[in-house]
């Protein structure tokens, strides 16, 4: 049916409605997800919405468990969106929202933030921040003196920038000046002694020293963990590897596949001990493996070459 003037009735009738409810009627609902860059999804991220010629202005949303979020009663306009997480850089974009039709999804991708670099961004200081952004360069470029001159100088400025360390210690094990990298790894492990990452980089040091006792020390202590990675597992197989330890090296090599079924650095690990073991059948399975899992991965070029040669 037509009104008078040739338009619809239905939608006369939801233009007047629209009309005399005024703005409150005038909402829009908006969703979208958060992620990092690997495509994980970020928990408890803040999403923030920014009018300011709307009433309210504002809203704020946060994101659950698999990083979606929405919000709903945002009036017709321009809206700039923000995400933020502790630990990553934000992320901020515009988009108009219309109560009349579907708004498009928003994905925000997250970049994680060095705790060094958030440090700074808490200071507020640009010439920190380019500082070292620059002593960063360096060591991207490997120039590990000039980078170990320019973290320390930037430590002496900020001596709670412990994690500084860090990138002063793998310079310095780049050089292969394992003492002084050992140093440095143990400054931040007297800051933040449960750090893992500290423990794998000190326990990484000790065995390119050829000191596998300690090497397996440090890395043993940090596997008691619950919260102990897949990383922290396999590096405590290379240790006990090498040492001729078979058994316990199979075992660490296992929990880091369990901790991530698809990585294959374990896989191919797990290959080699059953090689080692004489055990022909099993190797070629899990080479096998190997190679349905990451066809274009370094292991599985390594995998099908050890397979040709036991099977010749």
């Amino acid at each position: 049916m037509l009104s008078a003037r040739g338009i619809p009735a239905f939608l006369l009738a939801f233009v007047l409605a629209v009309a005399v409810a005024g703005p409150a009627a005038a909402q829009g609902r908006v969703s979208g997800a958060v992620k990092d860059e690997t495509g994980q999804p970020i928990k408890d991220a803040t999403i923030r919405a920014e009018n300011p010629s709307a009433v309210p202005p504002d809203f704020t949303s946060r994101s659950d468990d698999k990083g979606r979020w929405s919000m709903v009663g945002l009036q017709n306009g321009q809206w700039t969106f923000t995400a933020s997480a502790p630990g990553y850089g934000s992320s901020t974009t515009r988009q108009a929202i219309s109560y009349l039709r579907t708004n498009p999804t928003l994905e925000f991708v997250l970049k994680k933030q060095s705790a060094e670099a958030a440090a700074l961004a808490g200071l507020g200081t640009k010439e920190l921040q380019a500082e070292l952004k620059a002593a960063d360069d360096l060591f991207g470029a490997k120039q590990w003196a000039e980078a170990v001159t320019a973290y320390k100088a930037l430590l002496d400025k900020v001596p709670t920038l412990t994690r500084l360390n860090l990138q002063i210690g793998g310079a310095y094990r780049a050089l292969k000046d394992y003492d002084r990298a050992i140093l440095a790894f143990q400054e931040v492990l007297k800051a933040e002694p449960d750090l893992e990452r500290v423990r794998i980089e000190l326990g990484n040091t000790y065995m390119l020293k050829g000191d596998m006792d300690k090497a397996y020390e440090t890395l043993s202590a940090a596997a008691n963990s619950p919260e102990a990675s897949r990383e922290l597992f396999y590096n405590l197989g290379e240790v006990e590897f090498a040492q001729g330890k078979t058994d316990e090296a199979a075992a660490s090599y296992q929990k880091a596949l369990d901790k991530d079924p698809t990585w294959v650095k374990p896989m191919f690990k797990l290959g080699l001990v059953a090689l080692n073991r004489g055990n022909t059948e099993e190797t070629i399975k899990m080479m096998e493996k190997v190679m349905a899992t990451d066809p274009t991965s370094s292991e599985a070029i390594q995998a099908q070459a050890l397979i040709t040669q036991l099977k010749k």
